[in-house]
């Protein structure tokens, strides 16, 4: 397990909860440790992926009689953790070392969030989860992402790259200029005031100008509202670190006006759109996001960056930073 305090307390999402429900048992990565998923009564259970007789990965395993049996000499544990059947020896007690190192799991906006340690917060909000006016997609996972959390949402609050990262779609190269704003640090992390943008087609039928607004929530969590005349549109990103340099990225949209678009065609844009960031971040040298600010230089627009690299300093984060 990678020894950052920050993270290891804090919530991460780790499997959609269709995929757990599909397959029952599932493996999964989080801060290198490997991770056991499976469901029994209901309940979402995450511990970790090794049985602890011969360390045989528990998510090779079956779930029978509501005990994760271990696909190698069948040792059976309970919900508990605790192995409470040694095939080979039916009728002795097991010994009280035979338990596994259990976590904390929750299941939220369709995915299976896990602690590694002791969180002193809720799962990061989804701000419009609740509001009946959006619907919701839920986009990727982009796996095997090259490239340390860090740097990922910091793409993610980079309102300068868009006329150039995704041109004509998101921004006009010809039009790239940044209006002022404000970024605040606050209890819920970095936040900032209203950034005007122009979008060759924010409604999909003419250019204009639109309003975004960004947040951090979480090292690792972060969100948009873009406000026009005719829609708003959220994203929320939720970064998963399973190493230093290597990540899933989940990505929640949700709109008020899907201009006819079906679930499948919403995801491929955002397909799209993070396929043209994903070079760009996985390119990113040092690949570490550089904390100390005069490491690289800064402009007006950086803002937001400025706030979040500050920010984790406070915190304390040590992963995927430099």
């Amino acid at each position: 397990m990678i020894d950052d305090p920050v993270l290891i307390n804090d919530w991460h999402p780790v499997a959609s909860i269709a995929d757990l429900e599909e397959k029952n048992v599932l493996g999964a990565r989080l801060l290198a440790e490997d991770i056991v998923l499976w469901r029994v009564n209901g309940q979402t259970l995450a511990w970790q992926d090794l049985c602890i007789h011969r360390g045989t990965r528990l998510s090779l395993g079956t779930v029978e009689n509501n005990t994760l049996v271990c696909p190698y000499h069948g040792w059976r544990y309970n919900e508990a953790g605790k192995c409470v059947r040694i095939p080979a020896h039916p009728g002795q007690s097991s010994p009280q070392k035979a338990a596994v190192k259990t976590y904390r799991a929750q299941e939220r906006y369709g995915l299976v969030w896990v602690s590694l340690g002791e969180p002193k917060q809720d799962i990061p909000p989804f701000p419009e989860w609740e509001d009946a006016r959006f619907s919701k997609v839920l986009g990727g996972p982009y796996r095997k992402v090259r490239a340390s959390g860090p740097r990922l949402i910091e793409n993610f609050l980079d309102v300068a790259h868009l006329p150039f990262v995704h041109g004509g779609i998101l921004g006009d190269p010809s039009r790239p200029e940044i209006a002022e704003y404000e970024a605040k640090t606050g209890p819920d992390g970095v936040r900032s005031g209203k950034i005007v943008v122009y979008q060759p087609a924010p409604y999909g039928d003419q250019g204009g100008t639109v309003n975004y607004t960004f947040s951090a929530f979480r090292p690792l969590t972060a969100h948009f509202l873009k406000e026009s005349a005719r829609l708003n549109y959220a994203i929320l990103l939720i970064v998963t670190p399973h190493e230093a340099v290597e990540s899933t990225a989940w990505m929640w949209i949700a709109t008020t006006h899907t201009g006819g678009a079906t679930e499948k065609e919403l995801r491929v844009r955002l397909d799209e759109i993070f396929g043209q960031d994903r070079p760009i971040v996985e390119s990113q040298r040092p690949e570490l996001l550089p904390l100390d600010l005069q490491a690289e230089l800064h402009l007006r627009s950086d803002r937001m960056a400025i706030a979040y690299r500050k920010w984790l300093t406070q915190l304390g984060l040590t992963f995927g930073t430099a």
